[in-house]
């Protein structure tokens, strides 16, 4: 006899990154079954929008993922104002693309703090909350990225494995502690969002919508699934992948061009948001730029000025910048 499905109606969600693309859909999906949700966004007033157009049991609060005290604040007011907190989603993240050896080292520290901290630290503040309650549901937005290292994203391919062993890690950690928390990860293809916008295309796989993985994450809550593939038949895919032999699956991934798929992007149609991930993380920015060095006829004739390090290259997707997900 198939197992019953949970009941979501009623439930508290809260959804990070939820202004726009999966959050908001994944808001959406959340409120059409009944459940009450948190958006919490960077951009407060795209989520107040958000919220607003969602209906009344959406409320908008301010969240960067990468601060602690900013994601306590935000899982308070989602309690505050909603109820307990039965469901996290760790949808927040960025993706900056372009080769590795052109990638700058601000790039790569701000993708590990929003995609892998972001979601490390939304994890341990929502079993904060639901351990002492003996109930709830953690979802961790990978990406199919997570189990292939995809060429033009490596260290966004690295934050989304990172996710994947995290999550399966909480989890075994919840079972030997006898905790009736679920957890899961969800490893979408290509989504047409504006993180998505530009990607190349791989051979037999088409575009998702917003809306897909929504309804594949209220699946996962419905039903316990841990490994959440959208789409479906990308399973197996990476279980015959795992079994054929190296030089085979590789051949077949090119043969797919699943090997083109962010090293093929269309660098003008992904400038705009490029920009706009640069941008994405409060406080890191790049360290102001070194005085000129006066023309040598106009330097005192002293010591040379001791060296002073050289600024840190433009971020990924900045005017001037190497090539870009």
């Amino acid at each position: 006899m198939a197992k019953q499905p949970r009941i979501l109606a009623g439930q508290i969600a809260a959804v990070t990154g939820a202004a726009r693309g999966i959050g908001r859909a994944t808001a959406k999906a959340f409120l059409g079954r009944g459940m009450r949700v948190a958006i919490g966004d960077l951009d407060l007033d795209a989520a107040t929008a958000t919220a607003a157009e969602l209906g009344p049991n959406a409320v908008a609060l301010p969240l960067d993922v990468t601060d602690r005290a900013s994601f306590t604040a935000f899982l308070d007011g989602a309690e505050e104002r909603l109820g307990p907190l039965d469901v996290l989603v760790n949808n927040a993240g960025i993706m900056q693309i372009g080769r590795f050896i052109d990638e700058d080292d601000l790039t790569a520290r701000r993708m590990v703090d929003i995609n892998l901290h972001g979601v490390i630290l939304g994890c341990k503040l929502a079993l904060e909350r639901m351990i002492p309650r003996d109930r709830g549901h953690i979802v961790n937005i990978s990406s199919q990225a997570g189990k292939f290292g995809a060429p033009g994203g490596a260290t966004y391919s690295a934050t989304k494995h990172a996710v994947v062993g995290l999550t399966e890690a909480i989890r075994g950690e919840l079972r030997l502690m006898g905790a009736h928390i679920g957890v899961s990860y969800v490893m979408p293809f290509v989504v047409d969002t504006e993180l998505g916008s530009g990607l190349g295309e791989a051979r037999g796989m088409s575009n998702l919508d917003p809306a897909d993985v929504a309804d594949s994450i209220v699946e996962a809550l419905q039903h316990g699934i841990v490994d959440v593939w959208v789409p479906k038949s990308a399973k197996r895919t990476n279980v015959l992948g795992a079994v054929l032999p190296r030089s085979l699956s590789e051949g077949m991934a090119r043969a797919m061009r699943a090997d083109r798929v962010l090293a093929g992007a269309d660098l003008s149609r992904r400038r705009d948001y490029e920009l706009r991930a640069s941008r994405s993380e409060p406080g890191l920015e790049p360290a102001p730029a070194r005085p000129q060095i006066p023309p040598a006829e106009e330097a005192p004739p002293a010591e040379p000025p001791a060296a002073t390090p050289a600024p840190p290259e433009p971020a990924s997707g900045q005017v001037g910048a190497s090539p870009e997900r």
